[in-house]
């Protein structure tokens, strides 16, 4: 199955699981000369595991951890963990012709993600917070703000959260009865079947709000994929036509992507930078040492990308930028946040992001055709900003907590009144708001993007 093909199979989510903030690279590893280390027959499951192991020792971020006497009769999934430094959270490995080891979630399966709450009377709610657009979700007719009552007709409760989520990701269809939220009633409950399927690339939506003739812009950008710069120069044209003097990035549920797409809309946000202005700093192990890129050699890795000076052109050269992110905001979104941190002031609302503070390419059999069908997506560098800043792996937190799910029903997002995007607005038009501090008394028992195949949870 080639590289293609799984990403038409398992749509968006898997762009972001790929750990590909470079173009897509493939490796074949050299046979690292150890001693007393046997030389295995093709094929067998301890060439592969050699492989594997050779590969991590070139590449992997804690090379120098790893043991130095794995088990290579293990299943090669399970001699893969082995090997990993119990700080990673994110490393994880496939092989392209088992769908089964591919990471799953119920995002990439069916379109849409929901949070378990616990209310302060002790009520659990069950509310869809996320829907992607022409997705299996959104055509069987779910909405975000609904609440969800039941999932294959079973009342979801504290205790089968947990059971319930993960025969989720293991089927292909799901029965939902939901319903709407009304001063803490569920009303208007209907039954609706979503079955599994693709999802399409995700639009940006942008909308503009102007209050005493000052002009804010709200983009709400879903992920990072490569060749985005071009949609992200159309947007900020369009921004600069209409005289916008502020803005507010929605990242909320950005896992991240392509890094060169992440430099392209930085890019475009501060004044006072040049092609040579430092961007991100690369670190890795004795292998890899240190690499350090502008703004323009990071904007290049995208080859479709326009040039840096293109994308300059249509800057706002703004002094102060407003970032609305949650748990989900990952990887490329959190370098936004970091590393524009030198060039202007970062104004984060909402929760503290998941803390991906490394980047990291697939590794794969080069031979035509592949002897091994084994992928390795290893974290392979730590990220820093133009200032060396970094180290962010307990998460970036915001400036301005605020809890989206503190009031109910979920507005849309871009909807002037949604609980997060309302507090940024009330800060730059200086209104006073009392949604800006967390509801500890409100639980978060789960979040259906914690169940990924990878370790999303802190």
């Amino acid at each position: 199955m080639n590289i293609t093909l799984i990403k038409n199979l398992y749509g968006n989510q898997f762009k972001f699981l790929l750990l590909s903030f470079f173009a897509f690279i493939s490796i074949v590893s050299c046979r690292q000369d150890d001693e007393g280390i046997p030389d295995f027959p093709e094929g067998s499951t301890e060439s592969v595991n050699l492989w594997v192991q050779d590969s991590m020792r070139r590449y992997y971020y804690w090379a120098e951890h790893m043991p130095s006497k794995p088990n290579y009769s293990l299943p090669t999934q399970d001699f893969f963990k082995s090997l990993l430094s119990p700080q990673d959270r994110f490393s994880f490995i496939l092989d392209t012709k088992d769908a089964s080891t591919y990471p799953k979630s119920v995002r990439s399966r069916y379109g849409f993600d929901y949070t378990i709450l616990q209310q302060p009377d002790g009520k659990i709610v069950t509310v869809i917070k996320l829907v992607l657009q022409n997705s299996p979700a959104q055509n069987a007719g779910l909405k975000r703000g609904m609440v969800i009552t039941k999932i294959n007709g079973v009342v979801i409760t504290s205790a089968n959260m947990g059971t319930i989520s993960s025969s989720i990701i293991n089927s292909t269809v799901l029965h939902l009865s939901v319903g709407d939220w009304n001063n803490g009633n569920i009303t208007n409950e209907k039954d609706i079947t979503v079955y599994y399927g693709f999802t399409l690339d995700q639009s940006l939506v942008s909308k503009i709000f102007e209050h005493n003739g000052k002009k804010t812009a709200y983009l709400y950008i879903y992920d990072f994929p490569d060749g985005m710069a071009q949609l992200l120069l159309q947007k900020f044209s369009e921004f600069k036509a209409l005289g916008v003097q502020a803005l507010i990035l929605d990242l909320r549920y950005n896992y991240g992507g392509s890094v060169a797409s992440a430099a392209a809309l930085c890019a475009m946000i501060p004044a006072g930078i040049s092609s040579n202005s430092p961007f991100i700093i690369y670190r890795g192990n004795k292998n890899g040492g240190e690499v350090k890129m502008n703004f323009s050699q990071q904007i290049a890795y995208d080859k479709s990308a326009p040039g840096f000076n293109i994308l300059q052109a249509n800057t706002l050269g703004l002094s102060k930028v407003y970032i609305l992110t949650s748990e989900s905001t990952a990887s490329a979104s959190e370098i936004v946040i970091n590393n524009l941190k030198p060039y202007l002031e970062v104004i984060q609302v909402g929760g503290t992001t998941l803390g991906k503070d490394m980047a990291g390419f697939a590794i794969e059999d080069k031979h035509n055709p592949p002897k091994i069908s084994w992928q390795i997506h290893p974290v392979i560098y730590k990220v820093y900003n133009a200032n060396s800043e970094g180290e962010y792996s307990n998460g970036i937190s915001p400036q301005i907590s605020v809890n989206e799910f503190s009031f109910l029903p979920l507005l849309p997002l871009g909807d002037p009144n949604e609980t997060i995007l309302s507090s940024a607005l009330n800060k730059i038009y200086s209104k006073i708001s009392g949604n800006e501090m967390p509801d500890h008394s409100l639980k978060i028992l789960w979040e259906s993007d914690w169940q990924h195949g990878i370790n999303m949870k802190k």
